[in-house]
């Protein structure tokens, strides 16, 4: 068992820690460009292909939809139970407890853990959990409801194709599968050695809120994936990658949202920051308890 959690955490870590180590050493990196390209093209290919390719049946897909809308749903409710008793700030905070680093953290993690499989699923909640990301997200952060930001994500437009493909029983051309597949590749390392940059770039200057959160932020994840994975009785492959993807870490997206709309954005950061740290350390136990399920 030990072996088999290195082999999932270890090309995780090697991936973010290069990432950390090049921003450290002062390397260039250009962000803007590396997370457009991640977000913009890389992502949505493998959303894509993915989906297609692991021929995920509508009703799977649509169960791992609504087993996220109800953890989402959870992490609200409780997330704004627990900033009301901590009386911190709804609008800097509660996207930081509702959304989780699925993208950047969760899709290895699954990957590794379940294959190929499990990847589609995780893909599945990563790709509602954007929807609301880009909608709700945003509302609660600059107090207005827009579908603008939804509409320019190429993410969600590759899930709307997916899903036509999924429905009607298509199959891409040999040509087209390779290509698709090709460039989203690229994704995940990009999206671990994006991650490592950040970490090192961002920094904890309120501990007190900034740990309060981070800690919040995976014990309620934990417990509202198990508790969802338990009342609509999923298969243990879904419940697993449900729980992982709900435990994981305050998303990056959250800071970026912050500061944008100046929602004490250096508070957000520190979120990140330490709930990615204890993440990290807690990874091997919430591995060994998600595994003995399967």
């Amino acid at each position: 068992m030990l072996y088999d959690l290195f082999a999932i955490i270890a090309p995780v870590f090697a991936c973010a820690g290069i990432g950390y180590f090049w921003a450290r050493t002062d390397q260039p990196f250009h962000a803007e460009t590396v997370t457009s390209l991640v977000t913009n093209v890389a992502t949505p290919f493998m959303v894509f292909d993915t989906l297609v390719r692991m021929d995920l049946t509508l009703e799977t897909f649509g169960r791992m939809g609504v087993a996220t809308m109800l953890v989402l749903a959870g992490f609200g409710l409780l997330g704004t139970a627990f900033l009301l008793v901590c009386r911190l700030p709804l609008r800097s905070f509660l996207p930081a407890m509702m959304f989780t680093n699925s993208g950047n953290i969760g899709l290895p993690i699954c990957l590794f853990a379940f294959g190929e499989p499990g990847l589609a699923l995780a893909i599945s909640f990563f790709g509602i959990l954007v929807m609301f990301q880009f909608t709700v997200g945003i509302a609660i952060s600059a107090g207005s409801a827009s579908p603008k930001f939804l509409f320019r994500s190429p993410i969600v437009y590759a899930l709307a194709a997916a899903l036509i493909f999924m429905g009607l029983g298509l199959e891409m051309p040999k040509w087209m599968a390779n290509t698709v597949h090709l460039i989203g590749q690229f994704a995940i390392p990009l999206m671990l050695i994006a991650l490592g940059v950040s970490l090192a770039k961002l920094r904890v200057t309120m501990l007190t809120e900034s740990l309060a959160v981070a800690l919040a932020r995976l014990f309620i994840g934990f417990g509202v994936g198990a508790g969802v994975a338990m009342i609509l009785d999923l298969q243990p492959l879904e419940a697993g990658v449900l729980i992982l993807q709900s435990a994981m870490p305050v998303a990056v997206f959250n800071y970026l949202f912050a500061l944008r709309y100046n929602r004490s954005p250096e508070a957000v950061a520190g979120a990140v920051v330490l709930s990615s740290l204890i993440g990290f350390a807690t990874l091997p136990a919430l591995l060994w308890m998600v595994l003995s399920r399967i």
